[in-house]
């Protein structure tokens, strides 16, 4: 069988678990945590970073820095994580969904003003497969009505828009280091706060509500319950193991790029198949995160999905339209988002990881073909 995904190993994750484990402190925001922040805050001049245990986790890091409360309303594309919406219904928002562009699954920049009330408090902009969403329009948009972005960035390291790092441009970034990611840490993520009025209490926030890493920095004479928060910091066991593949970042980004050029030389033959694939925008880089195909219909999919399988390949779906969910179909405003609903349809996305050979990939596309 050809998996989706296999995680790759550089080597050295488990040379710096045990070191983590020899420095006697494992519990979080010790050596290898600030390691890591160091190594994003250098290389992409993220202005503070804080690890979380998971994407998820910086995003209601987010939705509280953002001081979501009850019938605050948030715009957010419905083709997405569920995460992305979960963050602030838990603060008590009511979410109001955007659709997708027509020639990406991203969110249609140019809907988002329509959908803004006197209620609305964020802009969360997905930014899909690591393609930049149009961030000049959107932080337009946010200063113009004076609302937060917050960068849903899950796919999106080592991503750029303009030249800029995805994760830098708006109030702040989410991150996952989830196995399926280009870098992982089998479970992880990070809040990137890109504006110093948050700096402080979102370092409080991460460690359960206290002031304790100004305590340990010596700031403060003792350390207490000052604000709301939650145990959001990894232990540095994550730490240790998602160092391990940062630096090896470089090679990494580079052998998932050659493997998604290889399915994209195939492109010609799946337009002919009336299966479109990615297309960039000239503002965004492509970090390679996926490949995947916009099929024609959903029965051509299922079709392929099928196909594969029966020849020991597994290529998936994605997401489903998160304002057609049972939990949130009757909470939607009842608007059609035809360009969410065809990708949820049509979206499938075929084998991407380090260890993917290039006869596999030649395998895969040929089966595909026959189809």
């Amino acid at each position: 069988m050809i998996p989706f995904n296999k995680p790759y190993l550089i080597g050295n994750e488990l040379n710096y678990i045990k070191d983590a484990v020899n420095r006697g402190k494992i519990s979080g925001n010790g050596y290898y945590t600030k390691k890591c922040h160091e190594f994003f805050q250098q290389r992409y001049r993220f202005k503070k970073c804080l690890l979380t245990t998971s994407c998820t986790d910086a995003l209601e890091m987010a939705a509280i820095l953002c001081g979501i409360e009850p019938g605050d309303e948030v715009i957010i594309p419905s083709y997405t994580f569920v995460s992305t919406a979960n963050a602030f219904v838990l603060r008590g928002a009511k979410i109001v969904f955007a659709d997708s562009r027509r020639d990406h699954p991203g969110i249609d920049e140019d809907k988002i003003e329509e959908l803004i009330t006197p209620r609305t408090k964020v802009i969360v902009p997905v930014h899909y497969a690591g393609v930049a969403c149009d961030m000049d329009k959107i932080m337009e948009l946010a200063n113009k009505y004076n609302l937060f972005v917050v960068e849903d960035a899950a796919q999106a390291i080592d991503s750029f828009y303009k030249g800029k790092p995805l994760g830098s441009i708006g109030h702040f970034g989410c991150f996952s280091f989830h196995e399926t990611k280009n870098i992982q840490c089998g479970e992880g993520g990070m809040l990137v706060i890109n504006d110093d009025r948050f700096f402080r209490r979102a370092e409080i926030i991460w460690e359960k509500g206290t002031n304790r890493a100004a305590f340990f920095r010596g700031e403060v004479n003792k350390y207490g319950w000052v604000d709301i928060g939650s145990s959001f910091l990894p232990s540095e066991l994550a730490a240790a193991f998602l160092y391990a593949q940062l630096e090896d970042l470089d090679n990494i980004q580079a052998k998932r790029r050659s493997i998604w050029d290889i399915y994209y030389n195939e492109s010609e033959i799946f337009k002919r198949m009336g299966i479109n694939v990615p297309t960039f925008p000239e503002y965004s880089t492509n970090n390679a995160h996926m490949f995947y195909l916009a099929c024609s219909t959903l029965e051509q999919r299922s079709e392929i999905i099928n196909l594969l399988k029966g020849n020991s390949i597994l290529a998936v779906f994605h997401y489903l339209s998160l304002h057609k969910s049972p939990f949130y179909q009757n909470k939607h405003d009842g608007r059609e988002l035809p360009e969410s609903d065809r990708y949820s349809d049509c979206i499938l996305r075929l084998p991407l990881y380090y260890k993917l050979k290039t006869k596999e990939i030649t395998y895969i596309c040929s089966i595909i073909k026959n189809e």
